[in-house]
């Protein structure tokens, strides 16, 4: 059986996500020596910050539609479940991944490492596109993914000014 989401539902997952790609920029950063490695990963630590408060401001202004329940929870046990979503879903802030990061990683990993998980967020943004009816604001999934992407070129930028 499929379970169908909601926008308000898929912006609850955004928003940990991105809480979880803040800690990551922010360990990343914590390791590094160099300044400019530093003061880059904090920026986009900052980043994933202002994308939480832009996913909030998103979610606050979704029609009832696109908040109201597609199943019966009379315990409220989806906002669990949406929490182990984010950090379960193998890209942005995987807590696995933060938890592995060590001060002997080249920027360059670091970078590459951030990339793919940015990668993979995208990919799971699109996966739960498709588990979104229309009419419960599918087409706000589109403002996730751009921002996603935003990252990557940022990430990319930074690696060939590296390389």
């Amino acid at each position: 059986m499929a379970y169908n989401f909601n926008a308000d539902e898929i912006f609850a997952v955004a928003i940990k996500i991105e809480e979880n790609g803040a800690a990551f920029y922010r360990k990343a950063a914590s390791l590094q020596k160099d300044e400019e490695n530093q003061k880059f990963l904090q920026q986009i630590a900052k980043m994933e910050d202002n994308h939480k408060v832009s996913f909030e401001k998103m979610r606050k202004e979704l029609s009832e539609m696109e908040k109201s329940g597609t199943v019966f929870d009379p315990e409220d046990e989806l906002n669990v479940y949406l929490a182990a979503m984010a950090d379960a879903h193998g890209g942005e802030g995987d807590p696995k991944v933060i938890a592995s990061l060590t001060e002997n990683q080249p920027m360059k990993d670091i970078l590459n490492i951030a990339i793919s998980l940015e990668k993979e967020s995208i990919i799971f943004y699109l996966g739960l596109k498709d588990l979104l009816p229309a009419k419960y604001g599918q087409d706000k999934v589109d403002d996730i993914i751009r921002e996603e992407r935003k990252h990557i070129a940022q990430l990319n930028t930074f690696l060939k000014k590296l390389n």
